[in-house]
Formats: structure tokens, C-alpha cells, sequence
């Protein structure tokens, strides 16, 4: 099953990073006609519930992928889905702003080369929380990216980051499933009956977390 299974109503941005794990899968390969889907900054958007995170984690193990296609069977996907991968590093902000110093140690792991996998993945969650001067100081990683980086932003809306960071990431925007979306999945992946997992999709208005 695809590492993209559990992005449910997503349609759009699915093709959109599948295609991107195809152009990087290539560029690995040494080819680079019909890799310009691959970018090295990503900016994930949408509201809470969306899945802005489950979309840059899938697209991080697909990225990884020992096949290349995101099967989400292989030890690098299972390892970057479940946050296990040597490789791919998730920034969970513990304080309310990223710093300087912050932004100085994501750019600092950002410039290594990857030890077992295809790329160095660095996801930063919360990254509307970057003050301006963290923000400045990332922009080195984004301007000047290390050969096999990849960084990948998380945030609500694109207008909570600074015009200098959203203008050198591609976006991803994503919306809030519709709920039989969200059911489908509560079926397949949690085995609800079907009657309760469309009471819980309509309840959760379309938040899988809270499904």
C-alpha cells in the first residue's frame, strides 16, 4: 500500500508529491529529463485536520523509498513513516518560536550527506512559529540548498511565513477531507463499522485525528 494511502481527500496534492518522488527517484538514477517535479523546499499548507503533517511525512518516506515509488513496504518507509529513519529528521518546535539557534542546528543536520538513505529529509512542523531572524537564517539552506537536502515546511496558511521563504518553496496545499473520505479510511485502516465510522467523520467535521 502506498505511503500516500492515509491522505485521504487530498487528491491533487497526492499526484503532486507522487510525481515529485518519480522526478527525485530519477534524478538518483542520474537522469534528469522529466525531474523538474522535484524541487529541494517544500511548503506544506492547510487547515488543522488536513494532514499537513501525514502528507510531508508520506512524502519524506517516498522520497526514501528503496523502489522509489513510495510503496510504503520497504524498511525505508516503514522507518521514515514511523519516524525511525536515520535519514529524515521531524522538528517539533517545544518552545512558542524558532530562533536563530534553532534554524542554525536544522541547517547544520540539513548540510550532511545521508548515512543509508536517498536524500536528507528535514521536516519542521510549526514553521509559522520561525521568528524573523530564524527565518533569515534559513533562508542559507533554501538559497544555497546541499546536494540530496530536501526541507520541507509545515504550516497553516502560507501567509504565515515571510515572502522570502514561501517564494522559494513549492506548495502543497491541502483542504479538510470530506467526511465520507475520512470514514473510508476509518473502515479500512481501523476496521469501524461503517455506520460508526460515518457518525465519527461527521462529528470530527472531517478532522481524521479527532475521527
Amino acid at each position: 500500500m502506498s505511503v500516500f494511502a492515509d491522505l485521504v481527500g487530498q487528491e491533487r496534492v497526492v499526484a503532486q508529491l507522487q510525481a515529485a518522488v518519480d522526478a527525485a527517484a530519477r534524478l538518483i538514477g542520474g537522469e534528469a529529463e522529466g525531474a523538474g517535479g522535484m524541487t529541494h523546499a517544500w511548503l506544506f499548507t492547510g487547515p488543522p485536520g488536513s494532514g499537513r503533517s501525514v502528507a510531508a511525512r508520506a512524502f519524506a518516506a517516498g522520497l526514501q523509498c528503496e523502489r522509489g515509488v513510495g510503496c510504503g513496504h520497504c524498511t525505508a518507509c516503514d522507518q521514515a513513516v514511523s519516524g525511525h529513519h536515520p535519514d529524515v529528521a521531524v522538528i517539533v518546535p517545544e518552545k512558542l518560536s524558532l530562533g536563530v539557534k534553532e534554524a542554525r542546528e536544522i541547517i547544520l543536520r540539513s548540510s550532511r550527506a545521508p548515512t543509508r538513505g536517498r536524500w536528507q529529509v528535514t521536516l519542521i512542523e510549526d514553521a509559522d512559529r520561525l521568528t524573523e531572524d530564524g527565518t533569515n537564517a534559513l533562508l542559507k539552506a533554501l538559497e544555497e540548498p546541499p546536494p540530496h537536502s530536501v526541507l520541507l515546511l509545515s504550516a497553516p496558511s502560507v501567509a504565515d511565513l515571510l515572502p522570502t521563504v514561501r517564494s522559494r518553496c513549492r506548495l502543497a496545499p491541502l483542504r479538510t477531507p470530506p467526511p465520507e473520505a475520512v470514514a473510508e479510511v476509518l473502515m479500512r485502516r481501523d476496521g469501524v463499522d461503517p455506520a460508526m465510522a460515518a457518525f465519527a467523520a461527521r462529528a470530527a467535521q472531517g478532522h481524521i485525528g479527532r475521527a
